[in-house]
Parts: structure tokens; C-alpha cells; sequence
């Protein structure tokens, strides 16, 4: 059967009207045909070329706003370092004062127990004397009421209300 395809004329077999058909057929709308494809192609061509054209846009306001970013980051990096720096100096200064105020604090302490000390001593000192005084007073009642009399008593007390005046003004100089 091939072979009777290949020999004998050639207008007489269906497969040439075919084709000639198909030929006919491309001539008329061959180019139509492929001015249409080309079209299509054109416009997606240039669709894509769109789509890539606002993909760089993109890309590019991307890097530009990354950039931005990155700027902004640095910023905020090297502003926390300052932050964290001011706030070691302001610690730093902040101890340096509690330890100033609990110095002052612990002198004013130890400097009011001093004073507590020297007034309980000043009240045991006057104390004493007060306890010496009543004692000698007591004993100097006691030993001139044993050897003083009547006659020895009156020339004594006149003696000590002439010296009365000159004592009293002794004390107060």
C-alpha cells in the first residue's frame, strides 16, 4: 500500500488535494494567521516586559526602604548604647550619692551619740557632785552640830554674812 501511494499520478490521490487544500488554505490565511500569533506574542511580550519593568520598580523601592531600614536600625542601635550608657553614668552617680547621703547619714548618727554620751556623762558628773555636795553638806551639818555651840555659833554667822557680799560678787564675775 505504500508503494501504491508513492507510484502513479499524483492528482489523483486524496492526499495531494489535501495538501493543496492545506496550502490554499495557509495562502489565504497564513499570514493572518500568523500576524494574529505574532500579535499575541507581541502582547505578551510586552506584557511580561510590563510585569518586569514593575518588578525592578519594585525591587528597586524595596532596597530603597531596606536601605532605610537598615538606617533606622543603626539609628536605634546607637541611640540604646547611648541610652545604656547615660544610664551606667546616671548609676554610677546615683551610688556615688546614696553612698555620700549613708555617710552623712551614719556621722550625723555616730556625731548625735557622742552627744548623747557627753549629756549622760555631764548628768553623771553633776550627779555625783550633787550626791558629793548633799554628803558634804550632811557631814559639815552633822560635824558643826557636834562641835559648834551657842557661843562658838554667833561669831561664825556674823563672820559668813560679812563675806556674804564679796562671794556673791565673785560668782557673778
Amino acid at each position: 500500500m505504500e508503494y501504491a501511494a508513492l507510484h502513479g499520478i499524483v492528482w489523483d490521490k486524496g492526499t495531494f488535494w489535501v495538501t493543496i487544500a492545506v496550502l490554499i488554505f495557509l495562502g489565504f490565511f497564513g499570514r493572518k494567521i500568523v500576524g494574529a500569533v505574532v500579535t499575541m506574542l507581541d502582547q505578551r511580550s510586552a506584557a511580561i516586559r510590563r510585569e518586569l519593568d514593575e518588578a525592578a520598580r519594585l525591587r528597586g523601592e524595596a532596597e530603597v526602604i531596606l536601605r532605610d531600614a537598615e538606617a533606622r536600625r543603626e539609628a536605634a542601635l546607637a541611640q540604646a548604647k547611648d541610652m545604656l550608657a547615660l544610664a551606667g553614668r546616671e548609676a554610677e552617680r546615683l551610688a556615688e550619692e546614696l553612698l555620700a547621703d549613708a555617710a552623712a547619714a551614719a556621722k550625723r548618727r555616730e556625731q548625735m551619740a557622742l552627744e548623747r554620751i557627753a549629756a549622760a556623762e555631764n548628768a553623771a558628773v553633776a550627779e555625783v557632785r550633787e550626791a558629793a555636795a548633799s554628803l558634804a553638806s550632811r557631814a559639815a551639818e552633822k560635824l558643826l552640830g557636834e562641835t559648834i555651840d551657842e557661843s562658838r555659833d554667833a561669831p561664825l554667822i556674823d563672820q559668813a554674812i560679812a563675806q556674804l557680799p564679796a562671794a556673791l560678787r565673785k560668782q557673778a564675775a
